[in-house]
């Protein structure tokens, strides 16, 4: 089983008039590597990349690999056409990575049945590792738990982005072992960890990785009161990164630091003046202050 254990942040995708930051995106990159984060996550969710063409995606991918080495690079590929997905998964696989992000497909809904015949074929087609995302709340479907549980026993599905939201199949693939559970939740990482869960894909974990790395060694460490302080440390914060439409607080809390500027592709907006306001508090009281 491939080591995806650790602190992974979903990256966002800066832009700048409508067009990708590609310097905003390589100087956040390093941050977090300097930050001691495990890897990052490229074209995800919180990347956009559901704004973002298949060259798009793929320019946002080399760029971070100019700055990341690859075995703490992943991918995110997503779709509902089975063809054109793995026409885009062979050109993504053309670069050393060290997996694929791979959700159900999105509207379509397609049965447990359907569900699992996908996964083994997206695996099947797999050179690197894949990272089953699970996350009903967007793409419509839920993988029931014995579903996901056979999905898992296909030796190069590695791990699980957990954002299923039901703790028995949670505890079910980490007693399973054949498969690292990440989560996807973030307000979920402490006690992922204490289950006995890998880490995180975490998006709040832009803002003071460093705090979360330190959690992750904590519990490690069998430091769990410790551990649980730096939790209620980041907890304000984590609420406050989904108070709007993921991304757009994670962007402003970055823009506040001076790291990128707060855009987004439409139709998603930027956060209300309220919502910055609130951000300013947040990360003054985890020693940030606004650079801007």
């Amino acid at each position: 089983m491939s080591a995806f254990r650790g602190i992974w942040v979903a990256l966002v995708t800066p832009f700048r008039d409508d067009e990708i930051d590609f310097p905003a995106l390589q100087h956040l990159a390093g941050k977090l590597l300097d930050d001691g984060v495990r890897g990052l996550v490229v074209c995800g969710t919180s990347g956009e990349a559901a704004a973002l063409s298949h060259a798009e995606q793929l320019a946002v991918l080399d760029a971070v690999l100019e700055r990341v080495p690859a075995d703490q690079v992943i991918m995110g590929l997503a779709g509902n056409n089975q063809r054109e997905l793995l026409a885009f998964q062979q050109q993504i696989q053309q670069r050393a990575l060290a997996g694929l992000l791979v959700p159900a497909p999105y509207y379509i809904r397609p049965s447990q049945a359907g569900l699992e015949s996908f996964f083994q074929t997206v695996a099947d087609a797999a050179t690197v590792p894949v990272v089953l995302y699970d996350i009903p709340y967007r793409t419509g479907v839920r993988i029931e738990r014995e579903t996901i549980r056979r999905i898992v026993r296909h030796p190069r599905i590695a791990a699980v982005k957990d954002c299923g939201g039901d703790l028995d199949t949670t505890t079910a693939l980490i007693a399973d072992g054949n498969a690292e559970i990440l989560t996807g939740e973030d307000l979920q990482i402490f006690n992922n960890l204490c289950l006995g869960g890998a880490g995180a894909i975490s998006v709040s974990a832009h803002i003071r990785a460093d705090l979360y790395v330190q959690m992750q060694r904590q519990v490690d460490n069998g430091e769990l009161a410790a551990a649980r302080a730096t939790f209620y440390r980041l907890r304000e914060w984590m609420q406050a990164a989904f108070c709007e439409p993921n991304p757009a607080p994670v962007k402003a809390a970055l823009a506040l630091q001076g790291l990128l500027v707060p855009d987004l592709r439409a139709p998603m907006q930027g956060c209300s003046v309220a919502t910055r306001e609130r951000l300013a508090d947040v990360l003054a009281q985890l020693d940030l202050k606004p650079r801007i």
